[in-house]
């Protein structure tokens, strides 16, 4: 039986997958896995019996990520899953930039008479805007998000240059050939007549663009941050647009000192606000968490290596522990030393910490119980678990 904790409203379609005889919802307070939005959780007293926590969402910043992975908690993330939705909303902010149209429906608000469309017609010019083909959108920043965003610019008719020096394999696949590479940041500053920023936040990236970037900028430009406050120094924009050297500002993270410019629009975090985007993130944090509880696969994790293996022996032992060597050996040897043969093994290591996923042909929930507690006592081991394959001994019975 595992016990499931929730913070903040998850999507029914994602709990849905919680619903059978080996799952209870909010009913315990030691709680197995916990699955949240946006609830800060440092400071929060973890209950020893958490496995696991997932984020319905990209971002893991209000998690205490460290302090869990010491402690052998996985941390899960949904990337992709809202990607649409802060596409679009990125989409819909370009145009909103070069096109004033919340300026033209707000003054169109304010009209009396009978004649509104003589009037309207007459004082249209004042709203004239300008349009977004034929100019360089800059993204920083290639992951599901940054990649989607460069594609539709491109359909736009936009020229596009991407950074990102860490793009992955899959993620390449899917931007366009047209989408130009950046060898270096600097590029995007100085040549981008737009430049949108999608990053995680990380002690590297906080203030990735500062006064020296902004410096860097055609007067013209136009930045959009719809990652995370912190990476862009907000002082900096105010007092680049201020001088007339920063063509705007769009953001989706309200703060007091960028309110009532008329070259920044603040939005208030909508990027996700989607109800398709919560469902998609509800079912992946929720069908990542399960499959782990279950088998002990880790997928979509910000702190340990993906790690899959097929699940088909009657026992799995799962273990966490140091990245040192001879860590592999002990293990055997000390799984060996209980007569007892591995049918397979796959081992991740992950900078100070490894995980390792060790199949058997065992039987007896008592032998593994005893193999639980030998590894414990071993060196550098952090959490190990047992897992019963329930479809193998329902095949024997």
């Amino acid at each position: 039986m595992f016990h499931i904790k929730t913070f903040n409203a998850i999507a029914p379609e994602g709990m849905a997958r919680f619903e059978d005889e080996n799952y209870t919802i909010d009913q315990d307070q030691a709680a197995h896995g916990i699955i949240l939005r946006s609830e800060k959780l440092h400071g929060y007293d973890f209950p020893e019996s958490v496995l696991a926590v997932a984020r319905a969402g990209a971002g893991t910043n209000n998690i205490p990520v460290e302090e869990l992975t010491k402690a052998g908690v996985v941390v899960f993330n949904t990337p992709g899953a809202n990607a649409n939705a802060v596409k679009e909303l990125v989409v819909a902010s370009l145009l909103l930039s070069v096109r004033p149209i919340l300026q033209g429906a707000n003054w169109v608000q304010s009209l009396e008479g009978d004649n509104l469309e003589e009037v309207a017609e007459a004082n249209k010019k004042q709203f004239a805007g300008n349009e977004l083909e034929g100019k360089r959108l800059g993204v920083i920043g290639l992951g599901a998000i940054g990649a989607m965003i460069a594609n539709d610019a491109y359909r736009l008719g936009m020229e596009v240059m991407g950074y990102d020096p860490y793009v992955s394999v899959d993620t390449a696949w899917t931007i366009s050939r047209r989408v130009k590479r950046a060898q270096q940041i600097e590029e995007i500053f100085t040549t981008c007549d737009f430049i949108t920023v999608h990053v995680p936040l990380t002690e590297a990236t906080r203030g990735l663009i500062g006064e020296k970037e902004i410096a860097l900028m055609k007067p013209t430009t136009r930045l959009f941050n719809f990652s995370r406050g912190e990476i862009v120094d907000t002082d900096a924009v105010l007092k680049a647009i201020n001088a007339d050297e920063l063509g705007g500002f769009t953001t989706d993270f309200a703060d007091s000192k960028l309110l009532h410019n008329p070259k920044i629009l603040v939005l208030p975090h909508l990027g996700a606000s989607t109800e398709e985007a919560e469902i998609n993130c509800a079912k992946m944090a929720a069908r990542t968490l399960k499959r782990f509880l279950e088998t002990g696969v880790i997928k979509r994790s910000v702190n340990f290596p993906t790690v899959e293996m097929s699940f088909q022996s009657p026992y799995r032992i799962t273990i966490i522990h140091e990245n040192t060597p001879n860590v592999l050996g002990q293990i055997s040897t000390e799984i060996a030393s209980l007569g007892i043969n591995i049918d397979n093994m796959i081992n991740r290591g992950r900078g100070d910490f490894a995980y390792t996923l060790v199949d058997v042909n065992v039987q007896d929930d008592a032998i593994m119980q005893r193999v639980k507690r030998h590894l414990e006592g071993k060196e550098h081991m952090i959490r190990v678990r047992t897992i019963k394959n329930t479809e193998v001994f329902n095949e024997w019975c």
